[in-house]
């Protein structure tokens, strides 16, 4: 039987090279040769042994090690089993590429059958997360040369125009429906969606395409935080007027500044991306009266942080959106956008390194600095 190389975490802090088997799909199941992998912002918790996730949810849990990571996944299809079809009812082939939903839901609980976001499923399965290698058929997350894809898994076909590198961030684009949530939000509170002012407190990957599509859904004014110049730097490229860096700055700093910028007000919409906890505090002070908050970094438990609801949320009126992870429809909607745009914004420049699975140690340490922004893994070799 052949066998596919993957980078597991054995242990937190520890990485190591394993053989596993590469079995026959099951009917409703696809194999997927990988392209690319990137390193999220959960996986680096998971490797630091931060390891709780949906804290307070029916299905919180910590995982289970070893396993092997990655859910931002692109790659090439190599067999199904039997007629599987992709997320526009398609049947896929050998030799199509698609980008794969980073869950599966079960399909048959109550938010399930009502429609709502896959990731509020109570019995969801994460692959590089609960999916781990201890289980058959082992190769569920990203970080192998082969990805076994689950029945029920949600598959979406890559444009052809969208380079690997690029629809590697898929799955990172399809978690900025917040933006959306918070600009129709808006509108319901008066004045316009369109054209306002945004603050985006973290411009790490996550960070950095929030501004993106806050960009593209036509914010007038982009205001950016970050700890490393490097990051504040990209999103001045693509589209921040004035950043701040954390650390030369106080808060109370930082919130002057964004309301000097803002005619006093404060950023109509503030997107809170570092996965900071005390991040939240500074996301519900800056943002204006009648503003909106969207809360989309903080999907490990790192503990709580104190706020006053009076003077914090109340008298301001200000509402907070909680993003608990993508939706299964902005997959493919954030994939024709960003192909729509790569002549007017850098995407190639997001994906700063990649790396085969002899060095996913390596990466996963360039990952937790500073220098990078998104770190893949080419676990066949990096796809010109």
């Amino acid at each position: 039987m052949a066998t596919a190389r993957a980078a597991v975490v054995a242990k937190p802090g520890a990485i190591e090279l394993r053989s596993f088997a590469i079995p026959d799909p099951e009917p409703g199941a696809v194999i997927l040769k990988m392209r690319y992998s990137g390193i999220c912002g959960t996986d680096k918790h998971t490797f630091l042994g931060e390891s709780k996730q949906y804290a307070g949810t029916p299905h919180e849990r910590d995982l289970t090690y070893p396993l092997i990571c990655g859910h931002e996944n692109v790659g090439i299809v190599v067999a199904t089993g039997g007629e599987v079809r992709d997320s526009e009812g398609h049947v896929l082939r050998a030799g199509d590429r698609i980008v794969p939903g980073a869950n599966v839901a079960c399909g048959h609980c109550r938010f399930c059958l009502n429609s709502y976001p896959y990731y509020m499923c109570e019995h969801l399965e994460d692959y590089g997360n609960s999916l781990h290698c201890g289980r058959p058929p082992h190769l569920l997350g990203g970080w192998a040369e082969y990805l076994y894809l689950l029945p029920r898994s949600v598959l979406f076909r890559v444009p052809d125009n969208l380079p690997d590198h690029v629809a590697v961030l898929t799955e990172i684009m399809a978690v900025t429906h917040g933006v959306e949530k918070a600009n129709a939000l808006l509108g319901q509170f008066g004045g316009t969606p369109f054209g306002g002012s945004v603050a985006v407190l973290g411009v790490g990957p996550l960070g950095l395409c929030h501004l993106i599509k806050a960009r593209l859904l036509g914010a007038g004014q982009i205001i950016a935080t970050d700890r490393h110049q490097a990051r504040l730097a990209m999103a001045r490229e693509f589209g921040a007027g004035q950043t701040f860096k954390v650390g030369d700055t106080t808060m109370e700093e930082r919130i002057a500044k964004a309301r000097e910028a803002t005619d006093g007000l404060g950023p109509d919409i503030v997107l809170d991306c570092s996965g900071v906890p005390e991040s939240f505090v500074e996301a519900v002070r800056i943002v204006r009266v009648g503003g909106v908050v969207v809360e989309a970094g903080a999907f490990v438990d790192l503990g709580p942080v104190q706020i006053n609801p009076n003077a914090d949320i109340c008298t301001k009126n200000v509402s907070i959106i909680g993003i608990g992870g993508e939706t299964a429809t902005s997959y493919l909607a954030g994939m024709r956008l960003m192909a729509a745009n790569l002549d007017r914004l850098p995407f190639d420049r997001i994906v700063t390194h990649r790396m085969p699975l002899e060095r996913a140690a390596e990466a996963m340490a360039i990952a937790q600095g500073g220098d990078a922004m998104k770190v893949v893994i080419a676990p066949n070799g990096v796809a010109l």
